[in-house]
C-alpha cells in the first residue's frame, strides 16, 4: 500500500532508556511501513542534555509552539545517583517541567481500559481522568541546602523597586533545607479554562482538590480561580450538558475517589497530579496503560506515555537479556500525536490509520497477546500468552496490517 503522506511536521522529542529502545521499533514496525513520517527531530537523551546544557529541551518546547504537535519520549529527571552514573555537570530539570512551563498547559491523563483487566479499586467501573496542571510548583522551585545555622526570609519587591513584603520562613538552627515555589494567575486561569472545557467536551463531571485549609494563599489562590471562572462562564454550560463541578479538600477527595464508580475528571495541582495519575493508572491495571497529553491554552498538544524510563529492564537489555516490557502508552503517544496532526491538516487517512493503531493494540490484548506486567492482572481463567516487547510489537504489526487492509 502507499504511504500516508503528512503535510506538516510533528516535533518528536526521543528520550532515555528502554523507552528509547522501543521508541525506535515502533516507529520502525508500526509506523514507518505506512506513514512517510514527517518529524522534526530533537533528542532529549540525557547525553545530549548534557552536551547542549538542556538546551535541546528549551528548543523542542519552542518547536512545539511552532508546529504545534509533539510525541515525548520518556526522559530521565537526573537526581545524585544519576549525576554520577551519567558524569553530568549537574542536575538537569524534569525536561517534561521545562517544556510545560513553556507551553503553559493542562495534562489530561486516562487509563487504556481491557476487558480481561479489571481495577484493583472493584467499584471502579469508568475510567478516571487526571487532569494535572502542568506548571510551577516543586518543579520549577528554587532551593537551597542550608548548611549552617542562619535565617531564612520570604522578601518580594515590587517592579518599582519597593520592597513589599518580608517574612521569616525559619530560623535554622542547624543545617537543613529550604524551597521556594510560585505560581502565577494567568496559568492557573489557563488550568481552570482547560478544565472546564474537557468536561464539557466529554460530558464528565469535574472534581478539584488542593488543601486550602492548610496552604492559606498559595492552595486557596487556586480554589478562588476556579471558583471564580465556574461562577462567571461555566456554571449555565455545566447545568445545561447534565454535569457538575465541585471542590473539596485533596485528602477527602482520595478517600471519595477511593469509594466512587470513576467516569470523572479530577483536577490536581501540579505535584498532587503527578503522584494521582501513577496511582490512577496503577490501580487500573499499569502504568503503561496510561495516555497522557499535554494541552496548551493557545492550541498546542504534547503527546506522551506517563510512565517513565524502565530502567531495571534497560540495564537487563545492555546484558543482552530479552524484556517484557510493554509498549502500548508510547504507541498511544504516536497515535495520538498523528491523530491530532491529521485533524489540524485536515488529513483523514492520518486519523484513520491512528484509530487503526489504536484498535490494533486493543485487538492484541483482547487476543491474550501480552506483556508480562499484566499476566498476572488478568481476570482468572483468561487464556494468555506473555510474549517479550519485540514479539508483542510484531503481534500488534499482524493486526494492524489486517486492519489496513
Amino acid at each position: 500500500m502507499e504511504k500516508i503522506k503528512m503535510k506538516t511536521p510533528l516535533v518528536e522529542m526521543d528520550g532515555d532508556e528502554m523507552t528509547r529502545i522501543l521508541w525506535q521499533m515502533i516507529k520502525e514496525e508500526l509506523l514507518l511501513p505506512f506513514v512517510d513520517l514527517k518529524t522534526e527531530y530533537y533528542d532529549l537523551g540525557l547525553p545530549e542534555r548534557e552536551r547542549t546544557k538542556d538546551q535541546v529541551t528549551l528548543d523542542s518546547a519552542n518547536a512545539t509552539k511552532k508546529y504545534g504537535v509533539a510525541v515525548k519520549c520518556a526522559t530521565i529527571t537526573p537526581n545524585k545517583q544519576r549525576v554520577e552514573e551519567y558524569h553530568l555537570s549537574q542536575m538537569w530539570k524534569s525536561p517534561n517541567g521545562t517544556i510545560r512551563a513553556i507551553l503553559d498547559g493542562t495534562v489530561f491523563r486516562a487509563p487504556i481500559l481491557i476487558d480481561s483487566i479489571r481495577p484493583a479499586v472493584r467499584n471502579w467501573e469508568k475510567p478516571i481522568t487526571i487532569a494535572r496542571h502542568a506548571y510551577g510548583d516543586i518543579y520549577k522551585a528554587t532551593e537551597y541546602r542550608v548548611p549552617t545555622e542562619g535565617k531564612a526570609e520570604l522578601v518580594f519587591t515590587d517592579k518599582e523597586g519597593k520592597e513589599t513584603f518580608r517574612e521569616t520562613v525559619y530560623n535554622f538552627e542547624c543545617p537543613g533545607v529550604l524551597q521556594g515555589s510560585y505560581n502565577k494567575d494567568s496559568s492557573i486561569r489557563s488550568f481552570a479554562h482547560s478544565c472546564f472545557q474537557y468536561a464539557l467536551s466529554t460530558k464528565q463531571d469535574l472534581w478539584f482538590s488542593t488543601k486550602d485549609t492548610i496552604s492559606k494563599q498559595y492552595d486557596q489562590t487556586f480554589k478562588l480561580i476556579f471558583q471564580e471562572i465556574y461562577e462567571n462562564e461555566y456554571k449555565a454550560k455545566f447545568e445545561q450538558a447534565g454535569i457538575t463541578y465541585f471542590y473539596t479538600l485533596i485528602d477527602d477527595a482520595v478517600a471519595r475517589v477511593i469509594r466512587s464508580k470513576g467516569g470523572f475528571i479530577w483536577a490536581c495541582k501540579n505535584y498532587d497530579g503527578d503522584v494521582m495519575s501513577d496511582m490512577v493508572s496503577t490501580a487500573f491495571g499499569s502504568l503503561a496503560m496510561m495516555t497522557s497529553v499535554l494541552v496548551s491554552p493557545d492550541g498546542n498538544y504534547e503527546y506522551e506515555a506517563a510512565h517513565g524510563t524502565v530502567t531495571q529492564h534497560y540495564y537487563r537489555y545492555c546484558r543482552g537479556e530479552q524484556t517484557s516490557t510493554n509498549p502500548i502508552a508510547t504507541i498511544y503517544a504516536w497515535s495520538g500525536a498523528l491523530r491530532k496532526r491529521g485533524e489540524l491538516d485536515g488529513l483523514s487517512e492520518l486519523m484513520h490509520f491512528a484509530d487503526q493503531l489504536e484498535g490494533a493494540c486493543l485487538d492484541t490484548l483482547n487476543d491474550g497477546v501480552m506483556t508480562k506486567d499484566l499476566v498476572g492482572l488478568v481476570v482468572p481463567g483468561t487464556k494468555v500468552q506473555a510474549v517479550n516487547s519485540a514479539d508483542f510489537i510484531a503481534a500488534i504489526r499482524e493486526r494492524l496490517e489486517k486492519r489496513l487492509a
